[in-house]
């Protein structure tokens, strides 16, 4: 089977289990928002910010390496392993360390039962068996499809329950660390190649090494995408927050859950076709199209219809969030497009361009975005973030000319 055809049957697969996601997300935020308040779930927004954060920081590219590497992945799987127990391990006492701090700078005291179980969250992701790659390496999203959907089914359902029971926002973290530790286990179960604690110097210096570029750009990216809802959460509180947040996904829900199918499909498919330069560039551009023709309806429906989208999912009490709804629904179609880019960066080992064009939205967001922000509210927030967006689109353009113009 060619590389084409297996990009069709790997969309339709990814396709079928970020449809399953976004039908199970949603359902899991129509019920969470009519047991928690908006308030509650910016506490639970301000512990994933900083888990995010960290994770972000820490970033070691090992997942973008492994698929990128033409030699097997068990190659280099005992020090893949080892680098992310130790990456999981970091994070988790950092967490425990700053959680007083974390509390005091976004002023809810709350938060800190929050962060001490997200902290044990990174500490368990960091034990997941590296093979897990293996599905997108040698695109077997079947697999991925039954595997993935499974786990985050099982998130949702614990949230639910949990949230029932306690109606409290640590329901969702507890179904944060159920599914981690449900992840650790299947990992080891699926896969017969399981990774020891051993170390390879060489090995762990060549993964950083390549994967330094990662690093900035997970942290680049973060930054982009979360630097709103931080001054959101900090100068304007919990309640605001969680109704930023809330539009935010729903509002870019549809349109990055396409994006990241063929990104998904495409980034391993890249890879193998990357040494011929005229068919990469016309799968990118025919990749890219299709991906604005999707995108492009779900966005302005959501900008159209945004009132009725929060009554249905999230009910009245969550009305004042669709201004900025609106707004958002608009830089989810720019982001969509800057990600579906990324993936072609990536295959030619380009991390460098996606980290300057994440770095350059941060510029566009961050000069803006506290102005706006103290003058419009969560609407202007939601400005601040298309204008970050803009910011990022030159250099894709310039780069991508780079590669292909010669």
């Amino acid at each position: 089977m060619g590389y084409f055809k297996e990009a069709a049957k790997g969309i339709g697969w990814m396709g079928a289990l970020r449809a399953f996601i976004v039908g199970v997300g949603i359902i899991k935020i129509a019920i969470l928002a009519r047991i928690l308040s908006p308030s509650q779930f910016g506490i639970y927004g301000f512990s994933l910010l900083i888990l995010g954060l960290l994770e972000a920081f820490t970033e070691t590219g090992i997942n973008i390496f492994l698929i990128q590497e033409k030699d097997k992945t068990e190659k280099y799987l005992d020090s893949a392993w080892v680098v992310s127990i130790a990456r999981g391990t970091l994070i988790a006492l950092v967490i425990l360390a700053t959680a007083p701090a974390v509390a005091l700078f976004f002023k809810s005291p709350e938060v800190l039962p929050l962060l001490y179980v997200t902290s044990a969250i990174a500490f368990v992701r960091g034990f997941i068996n590296p093979m897990e790659v293996s599905f997108q390496k040698n695109l077997q999203f079947q697999k991925e499809f039954r595997f993935k959907g499974s786990l985050y089914l099982l998130d949702a359902v614990f949230c639910i329950v949990l949230a029932y029971i306690l109606v409290s926002p640590i329901a969702m973290v507890y179904g944060m660390l159920a599914a981690a530790a449900v992840e650790v286990a299947a990992s080891f179960i699926i896969f017969k190649t399981r990774p020891a604690l051993h170390l390879d110097q060489a090995k762990v210096k060549t993964v950083i090494n390549r994967g330094k570029w990662i690093t900035g750009a997970g942290t680049f990216s973060y930054l982009f995408t979360n630097i709103d809802h931080l001054v959101v959460g900090r100068l304007l509180g919990a309640a605001p927050l969680g109704l930023y947040q809330q539009a935010y996904r729903i509002s870019t829900l549809p349109v990055s859950q396409v994006g990241d199918v063929f990104n998904k499909v495409t980034f391993p498919v890249y890879v193998k076709i990357e040494g011929d330069r005229e068919r990469l560039k016309k799968a990118f551009i025919k990749t890219s199209l299709v991906i604005l023709s999707l995108v492009l309806p779900f966005g302005l429906l959501v900008f159209a219809f945004s009132r009725q989208l929060i009554l249905l999912v999230l009910g009245a009490s969550w009305l004042p969030a669709e201004g900025a709804l609106k707004v958002l629904a608009i830089f989810g179609i720019f982001k969509s497009m800057l990600n579906s880019s990324y993936s072609l960066f990536l295959s030619l080992k380009k991390q460098n361009v996606v980290m300057i064009s994440e770095l350059m939205g941060i510029i566009g967001i961050g000069a803006f975005i506290l102005p706006l922000t103290r003058t419009y509210g969560l609407i202007g927030a939601a400005y601040a973030a298309i204008i970050g967006a803009v910011f990022s689109l030159p250099v894709i353009i310039i780069n991508f000319r780079k590669v292909f113009t010669k």
